[in-house]
């Protein structure tokens, strides 16, 4: 069986969301498959620099998933003969397609929080506002798919409430690049804090500098790149030295933060997944985060909630762990290890198998996962 994995989403630089599971997964799926004659497993890329953050795989040029010539890719991917397609998104052109095609959405967030990307050009942005104001332009992509793919039973669950596909849905989960040496921590001796994500204002981040006047000794550790209008509404909200601006740290110092951390921390008010506290709690840095349910899917038992709007609520909870870290950091660990590249990859297989070998439907909706 001849497989393409549209890797056109991985980023040349670093990786946001998207890239790392799209990496994380084709890595995985490179190494289940590497012993298996059945399996041609082909990457589709738009620039030769991703293969630096991909496996060792025969790959596939072709257009740019933002090119006016996205809706006829599917010409294009025909150089590879496939018999299945995964693309980590649900937005893959399928017009002139041959192949079976499984299409993946990652949450639900914009219908609610529709602010886009700030990297989106103009006409793109509002694009994206105006596909987000209705149901049914999503409903049109996903029912074009033989199969379709999210990243966690949240995510599945709000798919079906709102009807978004006759399709079967796959839970896939993200996950966290693996760590080789985990051991138990002590304490660590600062009180320190950990944020990596955007600031968009969902990610409600002005609610954790709103708790640090209550966290007396506490610092915010602010991991990823922040405009300067952004920086002075933070810093005007908490202690003076209380926020650390690292502005894109590297993965090095990103790893050094954690494993100092008391706490990976984020007052988000909704996501599709949340692979920082994955990425946290693997090292055994506990997980304190909004109480919202994806959240309660990965932190399980391990993390300690707040509510998002109430600072209060915040600092109670970050404050509980001064009795409660050593447990709570050895279950953190326990915890993040029911996410893996390894697990999501079987499934996907499993999935690309049965999608690749079975007849083009217009079926009853179906969820699995």
């Amino acid at each position: 069986m001849r497989i393409a994995v549209d890797c056109r989403y991985v980023r040349t630089g670093r990786h946001d969301g998207i890239s790392r599971f799209t990496a994380g997964v084709v890595g995985a799926l490179a190494e289940l498959t590497r012993d298996d004659d059945g399996i041609e497993l082909t990457m589709v890329v738009s620039d030769l620099r991703q293969l630096d953050k991909l496996p060792d795989l025969p790959h596939l040029l072709v257009s740019d998933p933002t090119s006016p010539r996205e809706p006829l890719v599917a010409l294009q991917v025909a150089a590879a003969r496939p018999d299945v397609v995964w693309s980590p998104m649900q937005t893959m052109g399928s017009w002139g397609r041959r192949h079976r095609l499984v299409l993946t959405l990652h949450d639900l967030i914009y219908y609610t929080n529709r602010t886009p990307p700030p990297e989106f050009a103009l006409p793109l942005r509002l694009l994206w506002r105006l596909y987000h104001l209705a149901w049914w332009p999503q409903r049109l992509l996903l029912d074009r798919a033989d199969a379709v793919v999210t990243v966690s039973r949240t995510t599945r669950d709000e798919m079906t409430r709102h009807r978004l596909t006759r399709r079967p849905v796959t839970v896939v989960s993200n996950a966290a690049d693996p760590v080789a040496d985990a051991r138990p921590r002590t304490a660590p001796e600062h009180r320190d804090l950990v944020y990596m994500g955007s600031f968009m204002p969902y990610k409600n981040v002005a609610a954790l500098a709103r708790a640090l006047p209550l966290l007396d000794g506490h610092r915010l550790h602010l991991m990823s790149r922040v405009s300067e209008r952004e920086r002075a509404s933070l810093t005007a909200l908490a202690p003076a030295g209380s926020l650390v601006f690292h502005d894109g740290a590297s993965d090095e110092e990103y790893r050094d933060v954690l494993l100092g951390a008391t706490a990976v921390v984020t007052a988000s008010r909704a996501e599709g997944f949340g692979i920082p506290l994955v990425e946290g709690m693997a090292l055994g840095t506990p997980a304190v985060v909004s109480d919202i349910p994806i959240f309660r899917e990965i932190g399980g038992d391990a993390a300690l909630y707040f509510d998002p709007e109430s600072p209060s609520s915040i600092a109670a909870a970050v404050r509980r762990l001064e009795g409660e870290w050593a447990a709570r950091s050895a279950a953190s660990v326990r915890q993040a290890a029911r996410f893996s590249w390894a697990a999501s990859a079987e499934v996907l297989l499993e999935l690309l198998r049965a999608t690749g070998r079975s007849p083009r439907r217009r079926g009853r909706r179906s969820v699995r996962g």
